[in-house]
């Protein structure tokens, strides 16, 4: 039987095989950066990941109550009315090391500050949840002006969500003495869980 997961389109095209930190013969994959937001380089990043084996992650599908649908030809549909059926919780989620892993990615052109609107107090639940069963859990977080990615530990959202106080942002240098800076590379572009394997070396 053939599953097909509603992840869109594979970017990747396959050239010659290599070796992997683990010793693995992995397939090589070639990627073009150029215009690419944070949430196009997390799935191209996906897909070489699933290709060589190392993590399968996905992009969550938005849940939608259909209202109503127009069928311009017979043989084609088209939804013109739908809402969204309830609140999303994180943006990606899978399996990495045998554990399962769940994240958000968030972008900002703040150059000294990250700000705690871009959560919403159900996404904090979620990810306490996730933490609560020994999954792993994070928030990609990227400054656009700067061009930096981190890997921004879910625990540490946590901790600056409970202690709010009025507070409605992260400090720049806050984000980056928590987070784990996910490097530019070529394969992938965007290889986050490079900084996943640091923190899980420091938070275990």
């Amino acid at each position: 039987m053939t599953i097909n997961y509603p992840v869109g389109t594979h970017h990747y095209r396959t050239l010659k095989t290599n070796k992997t930190r683990t010793g693995r013969t992995t397939k090589k994959v070639l990627f073009g950066k150029r215009g690419m937001g944070l949430e196009d380089e997390i799935n191209l990043a996906n897909d070489y990941y699933l290709a060589n084996r190392l993590a399968v992650v996905h992009k969550k599908p938005t849940p939608i109550t259909i209202v109503k649908v127009d069928y311009p030809a017979r043989s084609a549909a088209k939804i013109t009315e739908a809402y969204f059926k309830q609140a999303s919780t994180t943006d990606y989620n899978g399996v990495y090391q045998g554990k399962y892993i769940d994240f958000d990615a968030k972008e900002t052109k703040n150059k000294t500050s990250f700000p705690l609107k871009n959560f919403h107090e159900h996404q904090i639940s979620h990810l306490a949840s996730v933490l609560t069963q020994g999954g792993i859990g994070f928030v990609i977080i990227k400054f656009t002006s700067l061009n930096e990615n981190y890997v921004y530990p879910a625990s540490e959202l946590i901790k600056q969500w409970q202690h709010l106080n009025g507070k409605q942002s992260i400090s720049y240098q806050e984000i980056v003495d928590k987070s784990f800076v996910v490097s530019e590379s070529l394969n992938p572009s965007l290889d986050y869980l490079t900084a996943v394997d640091k923190m899980l070396e420091l938070l275990h």
